[in-house]
């Protein structure tokens, strides 16, 4: 019944809204994604130093129903919308530019194993109708997203994604990252950052359970003070981003480890940054299912990824490609003390090789100034 009358909503402050008067230099960014690689919220920050002559508006978190009728009215008088998730106009002449969030792994809408047909009949209408640019960086990237969601193949345009141009170029210091969450001084600092995917679709409450006692990785054989040693015997620091749904499970952030910290939304909101804005001053990276990885190709450094529920996740959910060794240039640990006994060799040059390999696979594109492509495409067409 929520569901229904929130698309009740929507639809009803969408006839509103057309009453606007529609200006071809308005852009709105429809933001779902929060500050953890967010395409719309980095193409924003773009648009305002190099496009003064739009205006340009941010809407988060996009969808809501407490947005105030002044929100709508902005909406209504865009030429161009911008979204992160599923596509979005009120009006048959805007422009819609279709960012997503990532390179899918996990099965979604009509490939994946826990979703409804009546829902993806719905989303297939929703992006035939209003996408009209899907940004893409990739022949494999249009096949998986096709694959879920029906999307034809004449709305992509390789024009790559926002969030990659920003990289390779931190927008603070590894040093400055290094206070400010670890609030320590170490010039032979290894920083990882573990990111795992929504674990609470498993249906597991047991790992909720574990998540919420601290064992943010739900290894059966979890020690943080053990872990904590393990990193600092070898200067290494591990930053934990959790999911927004499992960050809520802590009471608070103040870890007790002085080589493991917690990056809450707070810290990104507070200092005006994405995720993707520090990732270049990290050393590796830990996931599971998270899609972060073929964007962490670009950099070229060292993947652990963790499996402790690999088979949970391929029954519930499903994974697009198969099998999971294959498709993932990096270490595997399905414990703790696998994890330990990998931290002291996190790469070799066959892990290397696949790495290249995955990115060409999936970013066919050189360079960078992703967001000046997008740009061009979504103004002139380009």
């Amino acid at each position: 019944m929520k569901s229904f009358l929130f698309r009740l909503y929507l639809k009803w402050m969408s006839f509103l809204a057309k009453f606007t008067t529609m200006e071809d230099n308005n852009v709105v960014i429809l933001n779902g994604s929060g500050r953890s690689g967010s395409n719309g919220y980095l193409f924003y920050k773009y648009l305002q130093t190099n496009h003064p002559e739009y205006n340009v508006t941010l809407v988060e978190p996009w969808p809501s129903s407490h947005f105030k009728w002044e929100t709508w009215q902005k909406i209504g008088a865009a030429r161009y919308v911008i979204t992160t998730h599923q596509p979005f106009k009120v009006r048959k002449n805007q422009i819609n530019l279709q960012f997503w969030h990532g390179v899918p792994l996990k099965r979604m809408g009509i490939m994946a194993n826990n979703t409804r047909r009546k829902d993806n009949k719905r989303n297939e209408k929703l992006w035939h109708k209003n996408a009209d640019i899907v940004a893409s960086s990739s022949d494999l990237y249009e096949t998986l997203m096709s694959s879920c969601l029906a999307i034809e193949t004449e709305k992509y345009r390789k024009v790559g994604f926002p969030r990659l141009d920003y990289l390779q170029n931190p927008v603070i210091s590894k040093e400055q990252l290094l206070k400010d969450l670890f609030n320590t001084e170490d010039k032979q600092a290894e920083i990882g950052i573990y990111m795992p995917t929504f674990r609470y679709e498993l249906e597991d409450q047991s790992i909720m359970e574990k998540i919420k006692e601290g064992n943010f990785f739900a290894f059966e054989d979890f020690d943080g003070d053990e872990l904590n040693d393990a990193l600092k015997a070898r200067h290494q620091y591990l930053i934990v981003k959790l999911h927004p749904y499992e960050m809520r499970l802590f009471a608070n952030f103040d870890s007790k480890y002085s080589n493991i910290a917690f990056l809450n939304n707070d810290y990104l909101f507070d200092h005006n940054y994405d995720l993707y804005e520090l990732l270049g001053d990290t050393d590796f990276l830990m996931t599971d299912f998270s899609s972060i990885y073929f964007d962490y190709l670009q950099l070229n450094k060292p993947i652990v990824f963790v499996t402790n529920f690999l088979k949970q996740y391929e029954k519930t959910r499903g994974l697009l490609m198969g099998p999971y060794e294959e498709i993932t240039p990096g270490i595997s640990v399905n414990s703790q003390r696998e994890l330990v006994q990998s931290l002291d060799q996190l790469d070799n040059q066959q892990i290397k090789n696949r790495r290249l390999y995955w990115l060409d696979l999936t970013n066919q594109l050189k360079g960078d100034n992703y967001c000046e492509k997008a740009f061009k495409c979504m103004t002139n067409g380009e």
